[in-house]
């Protein structure tokens, strides 16, 4: 039989699944392997439901509300061809209102991940490439406060160069969208391995934690608790490198100025940029011995026995010095009175992780699965009649034209995602609004089925295919429950 739920169009043989492994050909019947997930209103205790059967009762007219579940796109099936309605429509109440809840998998080759990987290690220059073995996926973008970004995929890198660029593009983000690690190289810096969730891999050092801010907040952070402990702090850091007797911080509490000399571009007083190259060192930068960003210190200021902490954002790296007869530091054991100091900032920075932003742009074949007039649904969404989610996430919303959105792969079910070997990714969409605002918009009320039908696994009348199963999970810690949001307003689409 073929199959046409993506433009592969595969036959597929009686017994066998087709090249995406999403679809199957059971004795005669398209059958959709991945179970469509519900997601019940109880928390999560970060574990994830048991495959259930259908409902196993016979529904006893009790109503069934939007309250108590989801159906998400997780296993739904796409609305290809692009005239298909969508394979669930479903009416449900939310809070005395009515709603509906239109769900697909739409495929999208115009998606990518915005990966935050939470590092004081440099990783590589912005516009650098992002590569998997070899090809490339994707570049770097900027840095942020205790961050650094990655822009992964992308529809140039999905379908736009050779057919192994593609082809790994899409791998890497379906493992990376579904939870699991992948292992990236970025030219001209390091070698990471990142996965949703979890801690950055740097050069195969494991990060701990991100830099609880720049060497020039550090210190303003901290000074009143280093005053009458140590006569000079230097924050090194690749941005800000913080000097405690120059900053306003230091001045205002009244600390003596040092003589301490810094190689490096002097800002404002006390701040210092470029002291050294970005690196995996200190701070940031290349620096293993943090004593080369100083110069000869000011024999007018400085005297023997001057006692200097030098010390990262993150706390990692610190070390005490005092100053010889020739005004030279010497590196001497951390004494007990500073140590605290140094676990405060340790204690002040937050866990590293690595957070992945599903981001894709909905275009009109899965709008047509919601309406004859596609425009009408993309209007919808912008004037926030209509709910969206991911597999029942909450997205954030580009503004502008059409339906941009970015959603955080942890708060989904896992195995949320899918693909096509065009190639591209199979992700789920679900739009939800009031039962007004649906039929206001020119929606395919034909189709509507109530919430406790689609619960035994019933699809609208236009599906073609038949569900393997159902698997219930529980609401992700803090995550919204996916309706909240979509209550009804007075129409405003037919305008």
């Amino acid at each position: 039989m073929r199959c046409d739920a993506c433009p592969v169009m595969c036959y597929i043989a009686e017994g066998r699944s087709g090249a995406c492994d999403r679809y199957a050909n059971e004795d005669g019947q398209l059958v959709r392997l991945d179970p469509l997930t519900i997601i019940e209103n109880r928390e999560s205790a970060g574990g994830e439901g048991d495959l259930v059967p259908f409902l196993d009762r016979e529904w006893d007219g009790d109503l069934i509300t939007g309250e108590e579940h989801f159906v998400t796109a997780v296993g739904a099936g796409t609305t290809y061809p692009d005239y298909k309605p969508a394979p669930f429509i479903v009416a449900s109440e939310y809070r005395g209102a009515d709603m509906v809840t239109i769900v697909t998998e739409g495929i999208f080759s115009y998606c990518g991940a915005k990966v935050k990987i939470d590092t004081d290690r440099h990783l590589g220059p912005e516009c650098a490439p992002v590569r998997v073995d070899g090809e490339p996926i994707g570049h770097v973008t900027t840095s942020e406060y205790g961050s650094q970004m990655l822009s992964l995929g992308g529809v140039h890198h999905l379908t736009g160069g050779s057919k192994k660029e593609g082809r790994i593009t899409c791998a890497s983000l379906l493992a990376l969208c579904n939870g699991a690690a992948i292992d990236v190289t970025i030219d001209g810096g390091a070698d990471l391995t990142i996965a949703a969730g979890q801690a950055p891999i740097v050069n195969g050092q494991r990060e701990e934690r991100m830099r609880v801010g720049c060497g020039s907040a550090t210190v303003g952070m901290f000074a009143a608790q280093w005053q009458g402990l140590v006569d000079e702090v230097v924050v090194v850091d690749d941005h800000i490198t913080g000097v405690m007797s120059e900053h306003q911080a230091g001045k205002v509490i009244g600390w003596e100025p040092t003589g301490i000399k810094i190689l490096g571009r002097r800002s404002t007083p006390g701040r210092y940029f470029q002291v050294a190259e970005p690196g995996t060192g200190w701070g940031g930068t290349d620096l293993t011995d943090p004593l080369t960003i100083l110069g000869d210190w000011n024999p007018k200021q400085a005297r023997p026995g001057m006692t200097l902490l030098m010390v990262s954002t993150t706390g990692e790296n610190a070390a005490y010095y005092e100053l010889n007869d020739d005004l030279i530091p010497v590196q001497q054991d951390m004494p007990d009175r500073l140590r605290p100091s140094v676990a405060r900032i340790e204690e002040n920075c937050e866990p590293a992780l690595t957070s992945v932003l599903f981001m894709a742009g909905a275009g009109g074949s899965l709008r047509s699965g919601v309406t004859e007039n596609p425009v009408r649904l993309t209007r919808s969404v912008q004037s926030a009649l209509t709910r969206v989610t991911v597999g029942g996430a909450p997205v954030l919303m580009w503004p502008g034209g059409g339906i941009t959105f970015m959603a955080d792969v942890t708060q989904m079910p896992k195995n949320a995602f899918g693909y096509v070997p065009t190639p591209a990714l199979v992700a789920p969409i679900e739009f939800t609004m009031s039962a007004a605002d649906y039929a206001a918009l020119g929606g395919h009320m034909d189709y509507v089925v109530p919430l406790a039908e689609a619960l035994k696994g019933m699809p609208g009348r236009q599906s073609d295919h038949v569900l393997s199963g159902r698997r219930t999970v529980a609401r992700q810690q803090r995550a919204p429950w996916p309706v909240e949001g979509g209550t009804p307003r007075t129409p405003k689409v037919a305008e």
